[in-house]
């Protein structure tokens, strides 16, 4: 897509791909389960996906990747594609080939496509006065420069953000509301004075980093909350910590990364949000930045999943959203499953509209208590 006018606002773009629709982990991994296809499928339904705002994602060549990640591993995550099995040697050192980054078809060529995706609207919006863009099939950010962690082969949130500053923006606030530390992303980024991160997740819940007393050099702020963390103490985050830091940064641009396994009904965390929560957070954040760049990020409810980033891409996009989902996109939904497993069926609501009921709850005292320490910061 090339903009006629470079001095135009870039109108939304949604980044996706169809490898995403025939690849899975493996049967017995979390990430068998559809879920960037399903937001195509349910975007597509629901009419907020014309042709002109959408792109398929291009995929980053090695060269593009080097810019972070070691060569050796690069090379390494390319082979074990290409022959369908690693060394115990290359398991130990590169993490391929692991029960969380098992060895599969598209190992290489499905995380190389989100990582370019996420490079070229970095890029894309670095050229544009404002924009915003949706990359759902970013947000891996567990991956480490030299080594799979995580479900995560590569770390697109730190390759976007050194593609931004190269092209010349100087200063990116990346906010993370993922059940799951940003461990990556900090382990990229930690100290570099012309980013801002902050990760909201959960507390003693894997990789067991991010506590509330690591700085990471000045430019990190880490958020551990409880269990059963609702919509309430969100906004409390939201309101004390998120965009009080972000509007102090005075960013050029500002990456989300919306993961959905924060939501009630995910099976790897233990927190009860409802989708309205991610929908504040964006809201809030949005005037801050003239560009925005919404990844997705960890989900293992297809339906949730679904759910979640649609209403994200409707909300960054200005689209309305129907109360009731028309067939059609009630069908995208029906027609989803876990893939295996013994989980139960999702409840009717999950099948018959978008937004979720409000999970309100108590501001319990350890977030304020964490909020005022981070705030004496």
């Amino acid at each position: 897509m090339i903009r006629p006018d470079p001095a135009a606002p870039l109108t939304p773009i949604f980044v996706g791909s169809e490898i995403y629709r025939g690849s899975s982990y493996g049967a017995q991994h979390p990430l068998r389960v559809p879920r960037v296809s399903t937001v195509m499928d349910l975007c597509r339904a629901l009419g907020l996906l014309p042709a002109e705002r959408y792109r398929t994602s291009p995929r980053a060549k090695r060269a593009a990747l080097r810019l972070w990640h070691d060569p050796d591993y690069i090379t390494a995550l390319q082979a074990a594609e290409a022959e369908g099995a690693v060394s115990p040697e290359v398991t130990a050192r590169h993490g391929l080939g692991t029960l969380s980054n098992p060895v599969f078809a598209e190992m290489f060529r499905r995380p190389a496509t989100g990582a370019g995706g996420v490079m070229w609207a970095a890029e894309t919006l670095a050229a544009a006065p404002s924009g915003a863009v949706h990359v759902p099939g970013g947000g891996t950010h567990h991956g480490l420069q030299d080594r799979a962690n995580g479900f995560c082969y590569l770390n697109d949130p730190v390759l976007g953000i050194l593609t931004a500053r190269r092209a010349g923006l100087a200063r990116v606030a990346y906010i993370d509301i993922d059940a799951h530390h940003a461990d990556g992303v900090e382990a990229g980024l930690a100290g570099d004075p012309s980013v801002l991160l902050i990760s909201v997740h959960e507390e003693n819940r894997w990789p067991f980093t991010g506590l509330l007393t690591d700085e990471g050099g000045g430019n990190v702020f880490n958020l551990p909350v409880p269990r059963g963390f609702n919509d309430s103490e969100m906004r409390a985050v939201l309101d004390g910590l998120i965009l009080p830091r972000v509007a102090a940064f005075k960013p050029d641009l500002i990456v989300l990364q919306a993961g959905a396994d924060a939501l009630l009904e995910d099976p790897l965390s233990r927190l009860a949000l409802s989708n309205n929560a991610h929908r504040a957070v964006l809201a809030g954040l949005r005037p801050l930045s003239r560009r925005f760049l919404l990844l997705g990020g960890g989900g293992y409810n297809p339906w949730t999943v679904a759910r979640l980033w649609t209403l994200l891409w409707a909300d960054l996009s200005g689209a309305p959203v129907p109360d009731a989902l028309p067939d059609a996109a009630s069908a995208v939904l029906a027609a989803l499953g876990w893939q295996g497993g013994k989980r139960p069926p999702p409840s009717r609501d999950l099948l018959l509209q978008l937004r979720d009921a409000p999970r309100e709850g108590p501001v319990r005292p350890e977030i304020w208590d964490r909020l005022a320490r981070l705030a004496a910061r």
